[in-house]
């Protein structure tokens, strides 16, 4: 029973702890994405300021507009966007941050389908 009483307020400590989130150091600056499609690791560079988003991957570069929901969420959308897939505006959400980089969950606008990924800031 003491041990019970012991680790009650340690476990209420720990339930307490909250991931961190500067989310306002992301807002602007250049970043890289890479991730891992059919076992090949695939690099993104993205510039964002000024609720624009401009992004090369693969040697081509798109231009997307950014609107921030919250501090740790935005939703980007094409500006010129090639198909109809590309019409559908992208959920972001930051869950935790650190020094230079941070880990984010995504998905289409609407849809509970979400991945995640981590962008390393690199100025």
């Amino acid at each position: 029973m003491k041990k019970i009483i012991f680790l009650l307020p340690l476990l209420t400590l720990l339930s307490c702890y909250d991931a961190e989130h500067n989310c306002k150091d992301f807002k602007t600056g250049k970043f890289k994405f890479e991730f891992v499609v059919n076992g090949v690791k695939k690099t993104t560079v993205f510039e964002r300021k000024d609720g624009i988003e401009i992004e090369t991957f693969e040697g081509k570069t798109d231009t997307s507009t950014v609107r921030w929901v919250s501090d740790c969420e935005y939703i980007l959308q094409k500006k010129h966007p090639k198909n109809m897939a590309e019409e559908k505006a992208i959920s972001m959400k930051i869950l935790t941050t650190s020094k230079n980089s941070y880990t984010f969950e995504f998905g289409m606008v609407g849809s509970d389908q979400k991945q995640r990924g981590k962008v390393v800031k690199l100025d």
